[in-house]
């Protein structure tokens, strides 16, 4: 009895990699992996041997709303039984030593995998127990090691961040979000007649307040000026604020008296 409240509508999308926890040994942790698959468009969960049993029930309190990745995880005695019906698989690994076997990044066991997926073969991703890792053994099962390139000073990572690694880097091989987007909101970026139209406003104001009175100066402090607000995408809405600046501030010079006559 797990006590679950059903959690986020999640299902699998379409081939995928299967993330395979070999002798998990807390179910804080499982909750966490599956959180973070479940952020990376992951959903196949097979466990080896996890340390005390399953199921478990801090795992569903610890997932945030991904229960149906735990509802729906296998348990395997070994890892020969949960790789048994894989094509390929990649085993995570900080320090691969006396191992002769292809060693990747994050990055490039993705993009391998998402290849491999689409030919409709099956990938397993193997991660080891918390405190010790892989051993040589379940690491002779694998096709690859993934060892993430990280402040070799400090590659200390806890099992649900080394998953939550490989999850990013599988969304990012489709993922077309743009590197940087202006957020506008309710508003829209200026299209240069309007950008024109405010910049005539303000430089005839500041002609009014006397500030471009040095002839000789003035082309090149207009035209600074211009740079200025040329420089980035200004909106619509923060066009207006100016406007009302400008106005305002004309405004309380011909309440002060202080606008000069022509």
């Amino acid at each position: 009895m797990t006590g679950r409240d059903g959690g986020a509508d999640l299902h699998p999308i379409g081939n995928m990699p299967v993330v395979i926890l070999v002798r998990p040994q807390l179910a804080d942790n499982i909750g966490a992996v599956a959180r973070a698959m479940a952020n990376g468009g992951l959903y196949h969960l097979r466990l080896v041997a996890p340390r005390d049993g399953w199921p478990q029930e801090r795992a569903w309190r610890n997932a945030s709303g991904a229960d149906r990745l735990l509802d729906d995880l296998t348990l395997h005695d070994n890892v020969a039984d949960a790789t048994a019906d894989l094509h390929h698989v990649f085993a995570t690994c900080p320090r691969p030593r006396h191992i002769v076997k292809p060693v990747m990044t994050a990055r490039g066991a993705a993009a391998e995998m998402r290849e491999i997926c689409a030919r409709g073969l099956r990938v397993g991703l193997l991660f080891g127990p918390e405190r010790a890792g892989l051993d040589n053994d379940d690491m002779a099962a694998c096709d690859a090691l993934i060892r993430y390139p990280l402040n070799p000073e400090f590659m200390s990572l806890n099992l649900a961040q080394a998953v939550m690694v490989m999850a990013y880097e599988w969304w990012s091989t489709i993922d077309t979000t743009p590197p940087k987007v202006l957020m506008t909101n309710e508003t829209q970026v200026a299209t240069k007649g309007k950008l024109d139209n405010f910049l005539t406003h303000l430089v005839d104001q500041l002609d009014a307040c006397g500030f471009l009175r040095n002839a000789p100066k003035r082309p090149g402090m207009v035209r600074n000026i211009r740079h200025l607000f040329q420089r980035g995408e200004v909106t619509e809405q923060e066009l207006r604020t100016l406007h009302g600046i400008v106005t305002e501030l004309a405004l309380g010079r011909r309440l002060r008296g202080r606008l000069e006559k022509d």
